[in-house]
């Protein structure tokens, strides 16, 4: 009785930059495949990938920490958007 039941679930986590703010690295890259004599690419834009396990006692939990972990520690709000996908171990 009172035993709370605590799931893994694992995390993929993608920031990027707004549409609004312009993407340097984005820019370079697509300088560089030009150089490369590689056409059709365009729109190139550079964000991060983190891969994470959290555990709590349901998906709800788990969305509010990564909601609150993504938020306040790998976006930067002003300029970021963030998504995650969740699945169970």
């Amino acid at each position: 009785m009172g035993d709370t039941v605590v799931q893994t679930y694992h995390a993929q986590i993608y920031v990027t930059l707004r549409p609004s703010v312009l993407d340097p690295a984005g820019t370079a890259v697509q300088s560089g495949l030009g150089h490369l004599g590689i056409d059709g690419v365009d729109h190139v834009r550079i964000g991060k990938y983190v891969e994470l396990e959290v555990t709590a006692s349901g998906e709800t939990e788990a969305r509010q920490k990564l909601d609150q972990l993504c938020d306040q520690l790998l976006a930067n709000p002003v300029i970021e958007n963030y998504r995650f996908e969740l699945t169970t171990e």
